[in-house]
């Protein structure tokens, strides 16, 4: 028998309360496995998101460093942004870097590392983690209206410090960069 703290819960009720370009929050009342009844129990949907740790033929990281609302100041992190409707994570990711950056990787040269969940308490989003190799500088920056970006080139070892002191300290960021200077054989 499957224990109650692993059995799925069952959604009596769903409606979407709020649609915007740029949130969606689902309102659901749930059955939990005993029985019990929950009401008003919010979900974000999303289609998720993808992330860019591109790195430059002389092994330079690729960073972006914008103003972020939810928490009112200014982040360093890798690049990254919305899979659109209908595109698929890998097309989300050559877009956003090349829209971010100006930098731009042959799509041979782009490899999905991992995919994570991002916040399941409450969000139904995962960020999918490419490595982009051989990056260089062949487009032009587009930024959606409610961008404004700076691009920084960081080394492995400064990409290390960045995580450890907290010049970068968006959870996922930080856990994306382990992850993929991990598998480079970089973390140290």
């Amino acid at each position: 028998m499957e224990s109650a703290s692993r059995a799925p819960w069952r959604v009596v009720d769903s409606a979407i309360v709020i649609e915007s370009p740029y949130f969606k929050l689902r309102c659901d009342q749930i059955e939990l496995p005993d029985g019990t009844r929950v009401g008003d129990y919010y979900v974000r949907e999303s289609r998720g998101f993808s992330v860019v740790f591109a790195v430059t033929p002389d092994e330079r990281v690729v960073l972006v460093r914008q103003y972020k609302h939810g928490i009112g100041d200014v982040v360093l992190e890798l690049p990254a942004g919305g899979i659109d409707e209908g595109e698929d994570s890998k097309t989300c990711a050559m877009r956003e870097l090349a829209e971010e950056t100006a930098y731009e990787s042959a799509p041979e040269n782009l490899e999905l590392l991992r995919s994570f969940i991002l916040e399941p308490t409450s969000s139904t989003s995962r960020y999918h983690l490419y490595l982009a190799r051989d990056v260089r500088p062949t487009a032009k920056q587009k930024f959606d209206p409610l961008e404004d970006i700076q691009v920084e080139l960081a080394t492995f070892p400064q990409l290390r410090q960045y995580v450890r002191d907290g010049t970068i300290d968006v959870g996922s960021q930080a856990a994306a960069i382990y992850f993929a200077l991990d598998v480079l054989g970089k973390l140290s």
